[in-house]
């Protein structure tokens, strides 16, 4: 069971990294229309977040600065849904590829508000 553990986390974590990346060639895309550059430096933010702290929360130390990092990530990647909406709604041309990062950063959440849950003790394994 540990052995499962450590490689959901490995491959989570690449799942995190390649998700940024994604959202990264998206805004290449974006940048070609000056008026949408902040939304695009936004969205990188925000998307970049999640990982950047979900990783920074192997280092805490404590259970509380492990949770704050876990909910840092949760409001990065419901800010990402944002972003993302509007890209999709303001270039009709990039739809699919908002539609598909969004369900990605959707279930991303839904990993990391689970976890979050889970270090607060409101829900059981």
């Amino acid at each position: 069971m540990q052995n499962e553990k450590v490689k959901f986390k490995i491959e989570f974590n690449k799942r995190l990294i390649s998700f940024s990346l994604f959202v990264i060639k998206l805004c290449n895309e974006i940048r070609k229309d000056r008026n949408l550059w902040p939304i695009a430096n936004q969205l990188i933010r925000s998307a970049t977040s999640i990982g950047a702290n979900v990783i920074e929360a192997k280092s805490s130390s404590s259970k509380r600065d492990y949770l704050k990092y876990f909910e840092i990530a949760l409001k990065s990647a419901n800010e990402t849904k944002y972003w993302l909406i509007l890209i999709r709604e303001c270039c009709p041309i990039l739809k699919d590829k908002t539609i598909k990062l969004y369900q990605e950063v959707d279930e991303i959440s839904k990993i990391i508000g689970a976890s979050v849950l889970t270090l607060k003790g409101k829900r059981n394994i």
